[in-house]
C-alpha cells in the first residue's frame, strides 16, 4: 500500500511546531513504559495570552509501531453521568458535520480545552469531565498525555474555555493515565489518556461541573455525538464543536470508529457520546477524537472503549 495512503493526521495542537521537520515513523518506547506519570505543573504558567497562543498543528505519522487488536467483547459496563445544575439545551441538527454547539446544557461545563507543555512548546487538546470514584477525573487523548515517547506537562483543564478566559477555573493534573498500548507503543487503537485534576476552591471537579457517564465495551454503529475545541482553520479554538451522525467502523487500519465530522487540530480528546440528550446536554461516553486520514477528509476516528480503556480509567479514578 502506498505510504502516503496509510499515513494518519493525529489531531494535537501544539503551539510553535513545524511539520517538516517531524519524524514521519513513532519512535519505538520500552513495552515496559509506565503507564502513568506524576504531574509537574508551573503555577501562573497558562495565562490568556499563552491559552490563545497554543496554535494548532496536525501531527502526520505514518503507522509502525504494533497495532493491537481490541479485545473480544465483553459484557458491557456503564458509569452514570454526574450532573450539575445546568441550563436546557435547545434541540440542534441531526446529522452535523461541524458546527458551534449553541444549545447550552451540561456538555458546556464538562467539556473543555486542555492544554500542556510539550518538549518545551505550548500545545492544547481537548478532553471532559467524567464520573469517577475521585470526582476529579478528565478524559481525552492518550497523545493528549504522552506524545512520541514524552509525558507531558503543564497540564491542565479549562472547562467551558472561552476564548482566553476560564470561568471555572484551570484545574492542574497532579498525574496523568494512558493505556497500557498507548503507554508502552503509542498504539492508535488505545489512543486513550487520562488526568487526575486537583481540587480547586475546596470543590473537586464534578462538584464544580458536573461529569459525564461512560459506557466501556458498547459495540458499534450507534447514533453519535462528538464534541471539541478545534483550532485549526477554519475553527480558532474559541468555541465548542460538535458533529452528529450514525458512526461506523475504520475498515483500514484500527479497530476505531469512525463518524463524519469536519473537526481540526486541537480537537482531539473530545468526548464522544451516544445515547446523547440534546435538551439536557448529557450523554454516555464511548470515545474520544483521536486522528483522522489525509486521504479522507472530513473524516473522525474515536479509538473503541474496551478493556483498556477500562482498566486505564479505574486507575485514574482511584488515583
Amino acid at each position: 500500500m502506498n505510504r502516503h495512503r496509510t499515513a494518519l493526521s493525529v489531531l494535537l495542537s501544539a503551539g510553535a511546531l513545524v511539520a517538516g521537520v517531524l519524524t514521519a515513523a513513532t519512535p519505538s518506547v520500552a513495552a515496559d513504559a509506565p503507564a502513568s506519570f506524576r504531574q509537574q505543573h508551573t503555577q501562573g504558567f497558562w495565562t490568556a495570552e499563552r491559552m490563545r497562543s497554543a496554535t494548532p498543528l496536525d501531527v502526520t505519522a505514518v503507522p509502525g509501531a504494533a497495532r493491537t487488536p481490541v479485545a473480544a467483547s465483553t459484557a458491557p459496563t456503564t458509569v452514570a453521568p454526574t450532573p450539575a445544575v445546568s441550563a436546557m439545551a435547545a434541540p440542534t441538527a441531526f446529522p452535523q458535520a461541524g458546527g458551534a454547539w449553541t444549545g447550552g446544557g451540561a456538555v458546556v461545563k464538562t467539556s473543555g480545552r486542555v492544554f500542556f507543555t510539550m518538549g518545551g512548546r505550548t500545545a492544547s487538546c481537548s478532553g471532559d469531565s467524567v464520573t469517577s470514584a475521585n470526582g476529579s477525573t478528565v478524559m481525552t487523548a492518550g497523545h493528549c498525555v504522552k506524545y512520541q515517547g514524552a509525558w507531558h506537562t503543564n497540564w491542565v483543564f479549562v472547562p467551558a474555555y472561552n476564548n482566553g478566559s476560564a470561568p471555572y477555573g484551570q484545574w492542574s493534573a497532579t498525574k496523568t493515565f494512558a493505556t497500557d498500548q498507548w503507554a508502552a507503543s503509542e498504539d492508535m487503537n488505545m489512543d486513550v489518556g487520562l488526568a487526575v485534576v486537583a481540587p480547586l476552591n475546596g470543590q473537586t471537579l464534578s462538584q464544580a461541573v458536573g461529569a459525564q457517564g461512560l459506557l466501556f465495551n458498547g459495540g458499534y454503529n450507534k447514533r453519535m455525538y462528538s464534541f471539541g475545541f478545534p483550532a485549526a482553520a477554519p475553527y480558532d479554538g474559541t468555541k465548542l464543536v460538535y458533529c452528529s451522525g450514525n458512526s461506523g467502523k475504520d475498515f483500514l487500519l484500527t479497530k476505531d470508529h469512525s463518524l463524519a465530522c469536519n473537526m481540526t487540530g486541537g480537537s482531539s480528546g473530545g468526548p464522544w457520546f451516544q445515547d446523547f440528550n440534546e435538551a439536557t446536554g448529557l450523554g454516555t461516553q464511548v470515545s474520544v477524537n483521536s486522528f483522522g486520514y489525509t486521504f479522507l477528509p472530513n473524516r473522525m476516528y474515536g479509538p473503541y472503549f474496551g478493556n483498556e480503556a477500562k482498566a486505564a480509567y479505574d486507575k485514574a479514578q482511584t488515583a
